[in-house]
């Protein structure tokens, strides 16, 4: 198959690009098809000096984060828009956000995508763990919420496109997270699309660049506000268990699955998830519905490469960011102490790596969102789900 490519960022090799633009006019392919690709920088304020790139394949138009851990910002389909709010004035330069701030929440200073991977050493809570220092003695270290890779700007970035049907593009991005006596992680991602339609697809290979085993934790944050939430909107799984993380979100239990308007003074609630999957192909999926069942987004993935699932419900007003979160990973977002002693931390062998593709669609009609909804009722009738009203011990540590 055909494909044209070009390195925009190259860091061993000192190739770096200020500016790009690609359209499929350009390359001379079908008039049927149509899309664009660009390169910028942002000025001003927080997000002085952070590089973007602009994909739209003529329905679906989203930007890709390249400073900060490629990232996507936000996103459209047809006049959709998909992604949220937030108080911070995004994307937000890594340069600005302090992890350790409040305890360990700085993470939180530039969170403001619509789809952040949280990773790759740790992805959860905030919380102490023990680790070998340079003399290989254990100490223990606090990690901070969410890990690092979202604020680590990529050393290698590059744009396909395919000349031939189906005339797909992609954004490659490498990123890598290491240190000297630390875990040598590297973050491989092809962020891909195809002209006219719905979807993205997200594949992604972290290698660990290390002469000794690597732990990893990943999980895919994919954010939603409104006009996708709200007041009514439902989340659809084909769940067998369901958890309350705590005693707050044991409060909402028995309406996990629905959204409220925008509250001001709402507690974060967060639900934990045991998704049933093909039998055959081991794909699941998740969709966020909007009260009028006309529009959704859809989130598929493997559950052999992302057997966990966590529900964030942030309903609060609107000037404090009123969103949910769908977050398909390899662990639950606990305390990486937690997640070790529960056996859902990866390992990873010095030199291999750990794979995992994630793909969100976007529903755009009553037809469109009835046929999601059916599949999903197809999975959920392999084992009928139980729904927890408190904190279970092997989801949520004492």
């Amino acid at each position: 198959m055909a494909t044209k490519s070009w390195i925009l960022t190259d860091v061993p090799r000192e190739v770096h690009l200020e500016g790009f633009s690609m359209t499929s006019a350009e390359l001379k392919l079908p008039g049927e098809v149509s899309w664009t690709i660009s390169k910028r920088t942002l000025r001003g304020g927080l997000r002085e000096g952070v590089e973007v790139i602009d994909v739209h394949n003529g329905a679906l138009g989203f930007t890709i984060v390249t400073t900060r851990g490629m990232g996507i910002w936000k996103g459209s389909y047809r006049g959709l828009a998909l992604g949220w709010n937030a108080p911070v004035r995004g994307p937000v330069h890594p340069q600005f956000v302090n992890l350790l701030d409040r305890g360990g929440l700085g993470w939180l200073q530039g969170f403001d995508e619509w789809i952040v991977r949280c990773g790759l050493d740790s992805n959860g809570a905030p919380g102490p763990d023990v680790v070998a220092d340079n003399n290989g003695n254990p100490i223990t270290i606090n990690l901070t919420l969410h890990g690092k890779i979202a604020n680590l700007p990529a050393h290698f970035v590059e744009i396909e496109a395919q000349t031939d049907p189906p005339y797909e593009i992609a954004v490659i991005g490498h990123v890598e997270e290491s240190a000297l006596f630390c875990p040598q992680l590297e973050l491989r991602t092809r962020i891909s699309t195809r002209p006219g339609t719905n979807r993205l697809t997200i594949a992604d290979e972290v290698v660990n660049r290390k002469a000794t085993p690597s732990e990893l934790q990943l999980l895919y944050h994919c954010n939603f506000g409104g006009p996708l939430l709200d007041e009514g909107a439902r989340l659809l799984a084909p769940a067998r268990e369901v958890a309350p993380r705590d005693s707050r979100a044991a409060e909402g239990i028995d309406h996990f699955d629905t959204y409220l308007r925008p509250t001001a003074g709402f507690v974060e609630q967060v639900f934990w998830h045991d998704l049933n999957a093909d039998p055959e192909t081991h794909q699941t999926l998740a969709m966020l519905r909007n009260s009028a069942g006309n529009r959704a987004a859809v989130l598929r993935y493997d559950k052999r490469q992302l057997p966990c699932f966590s529900q964030w419900k942030n309903t609060g007003a609107l000037e404090d960011g009123y969103v949910t979160g769908l977050e398909p990973a390899t662990n639950f977002p606990n305390t990486r102490k937690f997640e070790r002693e529960q056996g859902r931390v990866a390992r990873i062998k010095p030199g291999e790596s750990y794979r995992s593709t994630l793909a969100v669609e976007v529903c755009s009609s009553t037809e469109e969102v009835a046929a999601v909804e059916k599949k999903i009722a197809g999975l959920r009738a392999l084992a009928q789900p139980t729904i927890y009203a408190k904190p279970q011990p092997r989801y949520s540590p004492r």
